[in-house]
């Protein structure tokens, strides 16, 4: 009997299925577990969106920091900061006291700054009647970068400075008149003076890197606006009031003081301010 014959027998059966078996094996472990050789598409997740590379112009904009790029700011975080940092002057100008027991104590400083500062030959003693210090403080707004005219290369931070308040003081005092003889005679002179409004621009310089000591500069401009009321009263018996030639005169001179004294210099805390405050060559640390 031939082994393949038509009518299959048990051997033929075995041998077939044998061959299935270990067919069926081989394709499931080539397909699971072998290369096929030919290259397959092997799936990668997307990217993240990369933010592209800054151009040439931005970073020079960085690297430089250009500021002509900026728009005014109205500078709020500064005005609540500036106006923590008034307030508490004026309560150190009271003493840290409440009520009227604060106000004479500004009172009594300020008579004694006065009389310190004022005393001249031709004026007495002053005496500080009252004094109201305020309730609000300075406003910056419309803050900005600007070109420094003194450096092609620097800018400064210019800003709208405006102060709105009512602050007054009432004094008296005299005038003294040491001729033929010294304090031959005296004009009593009372004086009330009311700040209403102080406006006008500012601007803050920053300090040089290579400066000994540098500083940030802070200047007010010379064109700035006062509003101020003088009401006066001259004479012992024969009173003369409000006389518009002491009012002119008063805010000249308060003008001229301000003008006199627009420059600040704040330095900087260091080692650089140190070195110049002592005189020791920057070799020498």
């Amino acid at each position: 009997m031939s082994l393949f014959s038509l009518t299959p027998t048990f051997t033929q059966g075995l041998v077939v299925g044998q061959l299935s078996i270990l067919l069926l094996l081989g394709v499931i472990i080539r397909h699971l577990f072998l290369d096929s050789g030919k290259t397959q598409p092997v799936h990668t997740p997307a990217p993240l969106p990369v933010r592209p590379p800054p151009q040439e112009s931005e970073k020079a904009k960085i690297e430089k920091g250009d500021w002509r790029t900026g728009d005014a700011e109205t500078a709020e975080w500064f005005n609540l900061l500036l106006n923590l940092c008034v307030q508490t002057y004026r309560e150190e100008l009271k003493g840290n006291l409440q009520g009227g027991a604060g106000d004479e104590a500004a009172r009594a400083r300020i008579e004694k700054w006065a009389n310190a500062t004022l005393q001249s030959d031709i004026m007495d003693n002053i005496i500080i009647h009252s004094v109201d210090l305020g309730t609000s403080a300075p406003r910056i707004s419309e803050a900005r970068l600007v070109p420094d005219l003194n450096d092609p290369n620097g800018f400064v931070a210019e800003c709208n400075l405006s102060y709105i308040d009512s602050v007054s003081v009432s004094l008296s005092t005299s005038v003294l008149f040491n001729y033929p003889m010294p304090m031959f005679a005296r004009l009593p002179v009372s004086l009330t003076l009311s700040l209403s409004l102080f406006s006008g621009n500012a601007t803050i310089k920053p300090p040089s890197p290579t400066a000994i000591a540098p500083s940030v500069t802070l200047t007010l401009s010379p064109h700035f606006h006062l509003e101020l009321r003088t009401t006066s009263l001259l004479g012992s018996r024969a009173k003369l009031a409000d006389v518009p030639k002491i009012h002119q005169m008063i805010e000249e001179r308060i003008k001229r003081a301000i003008s006199d004294r627009a420059t600040w210099k704040f330095m900087l805390p260091g080692l650089a301010a140190r070195t110049a405050r002592e005189g020791i060559p920057d070799t020498l640390i």
